[in-house]
């Protein structure tokens, strides 16, 4: 396993900008992203490259997170801003080496139905497919909990593989984050073994409080073991709400030392 640390999450004690530093200070040699709240791209570039660190994955532009927003891909409304986009942040991944981008579908709301508004997210993701595939870069779709983000339209692992299907295109992959798989169906490893193959990204946190792993109910050694069993080695974004006071502390179950390359289940202190 190779661990990313989420600076849009985690280091919140810290401006944005100062996050990437404060992760490869924390010994991680990889991070990931939601997309910028109004910083200055080459300042983000800067700040990564300053601080040597690789990209796993960023977000594509997904609204006003802290508002509500999770994605626009389904209004047909705000369509428009995730285009115009999406060669933006396709121009940003190739300066920084990034190959996944996440997509986030948006709610369901009033106008349209659910299978309409899945029917223009399949779409954005698809015309946006294209636009990476041309980069080299995947497109990650994601299944959110429905208890902390609303009416969202993709909450299970099922609804998730049967939308990048019906999308039709190679590069387009699930992000498959466990703590919101947890939250809405449970049966983690067997999902896991199920669908491995359309998976191109995971996350973790730990349920029902969203904290490091260790602090819930999720057994994370099993988990963890899993998946080199299924035969995923890409990261493993920590994309949690850390329950200490420092987000360093948080770190704990990861051997400093480990946090920046390959690392066992039998090495975690979970």
């Amino acid at each position: 396993m190779r661990f990313s640390a989420n600076v849009s999450i985690l280091f919140r004690e810290v401006p944005f900008l100062e996050r990437f530093r404060k992760a490869e200070e924390a010994g991680f040699s990889a991070v990931e992203f939601w997309w910028p709240g109004g910083e200055d791209l080459d300042e983000v570039e800067r700040a990564i490259k300053e601080a040597d660190l690789t990209v796993a994955l960023f977000n594509f532009y997904a609204g006003d997170m802290s508002a509500g927003d999770r994605g626009l891909v389904s209004d047909p409304e705000r369509q428009d801003q995730f285009r115009d986009n999406v060669p933006v942040a396709l121009e940003l991944a190739g300066r920084l080496g990034c190959e996944k981008l996440n997509a986030l579908v948006g709610h369901e709301g009033p106008g349209m139905s659910r299978e309409e508004r899945l029917n223009l997210a399949r779409e954005n993701v698809a015309w946006a497919a294209d636009q990476a595939a041309q980069r080299g870069v995947e497109v990650m779709v994601e299944a959110v909990n429905t208890f902390e983000n609303g009416p969202y339209l993709l909450y299970t692992t099922e609804d998730a593989v049967e939308f990048v299907e019906s999308v039709g295109r190679e590069n387009v992959k699930i992000q498959h984050d466990f703590y919101h798989m947890q939250r809405m169906e449970g049966n983690l490893v067997a999902n896991l073994r199920e669908h491995a193959g359309s998976i191109g990204h995971v996350q973790v946190a730990d349920s029902p409080g969203r904290g490091e792993p260790g602090t819930g109910e999720i057994h994370y050694p099993f988990v963890f073991g899993a998946l080199p069993e299924v035969g995923y080695d890409g990261y493993v974004g920590l994309e949690y709400n850390p329950t200490t006071q420092r987000t360093e502390d948080s770190f704990a179950w990861i051997p400093k030392e480990l946090r920046g390359g390959d690392v066992s289940v039998r090495d975690l202190k979970l």
